[in-house]
């Protein structure tokens, strides 16, 4: 049978069986992995045999692996073929609360009709167990034709993923002779707002921070103590409106250095995408948008580094009115990162900015709250190339590079630990309510989805 024949008829298995396909995903939906929650500690365990089975029933050599954590599942296919590819996902999900917000109870799914098609609704179906059987179907129907797996297939299935990942590293650099791979796909994301299919190829980095200024030893009399004592409030506000100028750009020092231009491939896809910045901004009551001012907008939510101001408090804030001078305030920052920005150097060159602001006979101290580097994938590597050519055919659109606004960690351990880039390729779409009350995946998203995997895999077989 000719290879295009073959692909054609993987995708005609994936056709007929749909129904199949969505009894085994309502059946896993049905277990409350919820992993940051001690009293689901066995259903996460549950979920992962339950996955562990699935696979040892269509050929891998499948695992349940303990960490000091919530297991992993491992699995192989035979070695040999093309390149090797690792594919990461998790099972556990997000807690339920609030429970009276749902409109049905949460892990009993049900396929709903909805004005926009089918959807099937459950905590998980999107976040990440209906992305994770996209793999899964794909790689059972072409065992169905083929009669064998795709050989060179490591499969890394992640119970903590919603509470953290702790176990994670550690799992990853104990065994990283048997999981590295030359490339891993990750499923935990979605399609471009319009429902374009897409990869992300740039992730940013975050570092968090939270800074308590303590002036006076307990809060003061305003008239007797104002404009005369040090208020930390006021000493915070100061310091941290400092940390931008008119233009929006961050006045820290060396904070742009490793931060790069936009590669123009990258460029013009963006560009393509014809970003609304006022009317993505109008989703949430907002119209007017700001930042530097001589960047497109999906560049400063994809590929620019920011700084904001998460939280502040200090002071009297209950009800009525109470004049004093607090005798300490806090706030939380964080600091988003891209390109080559350090962490730790940005850290430091912060720190001393902000103890600068501070007059000599107050205290501040830092508290911080971790941080991680950008991820950048390197698209030239030609399965870049066959995987958006593969996802245009299946979705009838080209596909695009995309940006992600967010950090998800593990793409950068596959970098720092096992050496490789990834492809994050998944099928959720905006209104997916992941992490909300009434989560949902849309049919088409499913099925689609190991459509495209199917594609994928016969492109860089």
């Amino acid at each position: 049978m000719a290879e295009n024949d073959r692909l054609d008829a993987v995708l005609a298995q994936l056709d007929a069986g749909l129904d199949a396909a969505l009894e085994r995903l309502t059946e896993f939906l049905r277990i409350p992995s919820i992993s940051t929650d001690p009293a689901h500690a066995g259903d996460v365990r549950a979920a992962a045999d339950w996955l562990c089975n699935e696979l040892r029933g269509i050929g891998f050599d499948a695992t349940v692996r303990d960490t000091p954590g919530h297991p992993m599942v491992v699995a192989h296919s035979q070695p040999g073929g093309g390149r090797r590819v690792l594919f990461y996902g998790h099972y556990d999900v997000q807690p339920v609360d609030p429970l009276d917000l749902w409109d049905r109870p949460p892990f009993d799914p049900v396929i709903e009709d909805t004005a926009s098609g089918a959807v099937i609704r459950a905590r998980g179906a999107s976040d990440d167990k209906g992305q994770l059987m996209t793999f899964v179907e794909a790689f059972r129907a072409w065992k169905a034709v083929h009669g064998e797996l795709p050989r060179g297939l490591t499969l890394l299935f992640e119970g903590e993923e919603e509470s953290g990942s702790p176990s994670l590293r550690p799992f990853l650099v104990e065994n990283a002779d048997e999981l590295r791979a030359s490339i891993a796909m990750i499923c935990d994301t979605g399609l471009y707002a319009d429902g374009r299919p897409a990869i992300t190829t740039m992730l940013r980095g975050l570092y968090g921070e939270e800074i308590t200024i303590r002036a006076a030893d307990r809060d003061l009399h305003s008239g007797m103590f104002g404009g005369l004592a040090a208020n930390p409030l006021q000493i915070l506000c100061n310091a941290l409106a400092g940390m931008k100028d008119a233009t929006g750009r961050i006045t820290l020092p060396g904070f742009y250095d490793g931060v790069g231009e936009l590669p123009a491939e990258l460029r013009s896809d963006w560009q393509d995408l014809g970003f609304d910045a006022a009317a993505f901004l109008e989703n949430v009551g907002l119209n007017t948008p700001i930042g530097e001012r001589d960047r497109m907008g999906l560049e400063m939510v994809w590929s620019r580094p920011t700084f904001e101001i998460n939280g502040m408090s200090g002071g009297y804030t209950g009800e009525g009115f109470k004049t004093v001078l607090p005798g300490s305030a806090s706030a939380k920052v964080s600091f988003r990162l891209v390109g080559d920005q350090d962490p730790a150097r940005i850290k430091a060159a912060f720190q001393d900015y902000m103890r600068a602001q501070v007059p000599a006979d107050c205290e501040i101290t830092f508290t911080p709250h971790g941080g991680s580097p950008a991820s950048r994938m390197n698209i030239s590597d030609p399965a870049f190339g066959a995987a958006k050519q593969a996802l245009g055919e299946e979705w009838g659109r080209d596909a695009v590079y995309i940006g992600s606004g967010g950090s998800i960690p593990i793409a950068g351990d596959f970098q720092d630990i096992l050496g490789m880039d990834s492809m994050l390729i998944g099928f959720a779409r905006d209104d997916d309510r992941i992490h909300s009350p009434n989560e949902k995946y849309d049919v088409d998203s499913f099925a689609r989805g190991a459509r495209s995997w199917a594609r994928i895999l016969a492109a860089l077989a």
